[in-house]
């Protein structure tokens, strides 16, 4: 049987699934009314863009979201500080921001509610968006150990988002 989602469903089920993930408000907050989407061979929503950024993507695995940058700023532009925000150290930001992942020892500070597997947003000390990417560890270990990689990352801004400054 295939599944098939219309555009205002899509976008209703896609929000639903922010709000879990996220937080009350997260999904109408990163997906506005002229969201669209892409949809999988099997009538499944895949990615969701605005314009020709992507903000997100569903994963097949467990119906997640996994943010894109565009996503990302939009999320952290709603959620205050410190909620899913791992901020690491100055002189590493320019790596993370390029793609590289965030390692333990570089972690200044930490959600505590943040779990491994969570979608997180990697920041600098005073809040800077650098990438976004995948918890390896909870925020609580991100800070306890001193070696081995904290966040996947994803995707980066890259390092041009430091001559913004």
């Amino acid at each position: 049987m295939l599944t098939e989602y219309s555009n205002d469903s899509a976008l209703q089920r896609i929000r639903v699934i922010a709000d879990f993930q996220f937080g009350a408000g997260a999904g109408a907050a990163v997906f506005p009314d002229e969201c669209t989407f892409q949809f999988s061979t099997t009538g499944r929503v895949r990615q969701i863009r605005l314009g020709k950024e992507r903000l997100a993507t569903v994963r097949a695995q467990d119906g997640r979201l996994t943010l894109g940058v565009a996503g990302a700023a939009r999320l952290a532009a709603v959620l205050a500080p410190p909620a899913y925000r791992v901020a690491v150290q100055e002189d590493v930001a320019p790596f993370i921001a390029d793609g590289k992942n965030a390692m333990a020892k570089h972690i200044i500070a930490a959600d505590d509610g943040i779990r491994a597997g969570d979608e997180v947003l990697v920041v600098t000390g005073d809040d800077v968006l650098l990438a976004t990417g995948g918890a390896l560890l909870s925020g609580r270990e991100m800070l306890a150990f001193n070696y081995g990689v904290a966040v996947k990352v994803r995707q980066g801004r890259g390092s041009e988002c430091f001559q913004e400054r």
